[in-house]
């Protein structure tokens, strides 16, 4: 069974790093997706914000989900580059990771995410990301 498939059957419980970092699936599909989860103690640095590599994460996971949503049946996927640049921290309160496809083609797709404060909206993070198009031999 294909990721997308099990995130249909199971939700959340599919991805075991949702689990773990509590994140709440989101709106998804053709080629978007969006992701929740709440700012908890045990994520914060030493300097009591937001550890810089869960909006990373966070965002990575909505990315590929959003890309999931246009592969075909044969298609996987596997990380090239990332890069995230951070705008802004966070200490509390619910985060909101969106991602999105800007371009796929047959070896290669590009996407873009941002992360932001659920109450207001204000961007935190953005991140773009470049995979490879992996075929099932």
């Amino acid at each position: 069974m294909d990721y997308l498939n099990r995130i249909r059957i199971k939700g959340r419980d599919a991805n075991p790093f949702f689990v773990l970092m509590g994140i709440q699936l989101g709106p998804y599909g053709e080629g978007r997706a969006e992701l929740r989860m709440q700012v908890r103690p045990d994520m914060l640095n030493g300097a009591g914000w937001l550890q810089g590599g869960i909006y990373t994460a966070l965002c990575d996971e909505a990315m590929a989900l959003a890309l999931f949503t246009v592969l075909e049946e044969e298609e996987r996927i596997a990380t090239i580059s990332e890069n995230t640049t951070f705008l802004q921290g966070a200490r509390s309160g619910e985060i909101t990771a969106i991602g999105k496809v800007t371009k796929k083609t047959r070896n290669v797709a590009f996407t873009e995410g941002v992360v932001k404060r659920s109450d207001d909206g204000a961007i935190l993070s953005q991140t773009t990301e470049s995979f490879t198009i992996l075929r099932k031999s």
